[in-house]
């Protein structure tokens, strides 16, 4: 009787497979020693679920000669006739390992794929399930184009490495869902900051960054006469429109507050970078202006409603709160002149203002708007707009605005 020496896999997968760095390393590893151990694998596939609000799971594919791929699932396939007929669907719901001898004549076809398996020449399917312990089942597939099948020894050698292999997953998939959880809740660069160990109050570093504050007009308005499922809708497509935005210019969105957003471009390094900074963050400012004013199904809602202050300095990047509950964001005077930028821009019509800080650095993307008293600060503000954006809203006029022989616009009362 042939036999599978597997103890040398075992006692490495129970050492936590520390060699491997990334999970599609470890079932590298794993497939290869377990050739060379004697099971002739023709293709493992590992399923894991995972908490993401957008991906189901992730399926790592080994193939021999072709290494391993990774792809992922979207929540609803959960709700395909494919998925749910499949044998990954009954071993996660039952617990339960299957196995298909396929090179028996009498082999049950009972599930769609099977038929394209045994088109490859697959002579034996054996689906295992990955239990974790908080009880949730994810599935390991094994195939072999072995004749006849896999022998009774090659089977007892897979099923030797299944149960160390799920505390493998599971450490891996833990360490991947706070990742997710982080990403999703605070951002990916402020997630990275609290899984290296920055969760104390207080800790936190000042940080350069270009500083986006944005809210939508008339929001009040809107919650009063949207019914609640309608409104929660409305701002996720509004979102939408800024948040794709950002990250793609390099920017990371640090919260939402009701109808506004505040997010952060970090600057390092020379004067240069500092330029690059703030074009991106322009950039990503005029992106996100035309997303909302494509909005539709809402009357009113439009580019008009859309309110965005852009500023530059310096912030204290870290956590603040109370007890055992903090947030992560940024603080600072930076921040606050953000704050009342954004007000005025709603005082005159604008969609899009910057401080005159932010408008060195983007020299003939903006002009001139004029010099404001903002509340809180002593000193008149330079502040400046896109070119293409002029007059102000019904009510607010400049002559109104403007102090008389000052040359100053002040916008700047409790509310502005």
């Amino acid at each position: 009787m042939d036999r599978c020496d597997t103890k040398a896999i075992v006692d490495w997968l129970a050492d936590g497979a520390r060699a491997a760095a990334a999970p599609q390393q470890v079932l590298l590893e794993l497939a290869d020693r377990l050739v060379e151990s004697g099971v002739p694998l023709w293709r493992v596939a590992v399923f894991v679920r995972t908490l993401h609000p957008h991906i189901m799971g992730r399926r790592f594919l080994w193939r021999q000669g072709s290494g391993v791929t990774v792809s992922e699932a979207p929540h609803e396939m959960l709700q395909t006739a494919e998925y749910r007929d499949s044998p990954v669907a009954q071993v996660t719901a039952t617990g339960l390992a299957l196995r298909r001898r396929l090179a028996d004549p009498g082999c049950a076809d009972d599930f769609a794929m099977l038929a394209e398996l045994r088109g490859e020449g697959v002579t034996d399917y054996l689906i295992s399930p990955l239990i974790f312990t908080d009880g949730a089942v994810h599935a390991v597939t094994w195939t072999t184009r072995q004749p006849g099948g896999f022998t009774d020894a090659q089977v007892a050698g897979i099923d030797s490495v299944v149960a160390p292999l799920a505390r493998v997953a599971e450490v891996r998939a833990l360490r991947r869902t706070a990742s997710n959880l982080l990403d999703t809740y605070v951002g990916h660069q402020a997630g990275e900051r609290i899984l290296s160990g920055h969760i104390r109050r207080g800790d936190s570093e000042t940080i350069a960054a270009a500083i986006w504050l944005s809210d939508m007009r008339g929001f009040t308005a809107l919650a009063d006469r949207l019914p609640p499922q309608d409104l929660i809708d409305l701002l996720n497509r509004y979102f939408d429109c800024q948040t794709p935005a950002i990250v793609e210019h390099g920017g990371e969105v640090l919260k939402f507050m009701g109808d506004g957003l505040l997010a952060i471009f970090p600057i390092a390094g020379s004067d240069s970078e500092v330029g690059a900074v703030c074009r991106r963050a322009l950039d990503a400012a005029r992106a996100a202006r035309a997303m909302v004013a494509g909005l539709d199904g809402v009357p009113g809602v439009n580019g008009q409603r859309f309110g965005l202050a852009l500023h530059i300095g310096e912030v204290l990047y870290g956590n603040i709160g109370g007890g055992n509950r903090l947030d992560f964001t940024c603080i600072g005077p930076a921040v606050n002149l953000a704050a009342r930028i954004e007000k005025l821009a709603g005082r005159l019509g604008r969609t899009v203002l910057t401080s005159g800080g932010f408008a060195r650095h983007c020299a003939g993307a903006l002009a001139a708007v004029g010099q404001f008293v903002l509340p809180g600060f002593s000193d008149a503000q330079d502040v400046y707009g896109l070119p293409d954006e002029s007059g102000c809203p019904p009510g607010v006029t400049d002559d109104a605005a403007r102090e008389p022989g000052a040359g100053l616009n002040s916008l700047g009362g409790k509310g502005a």
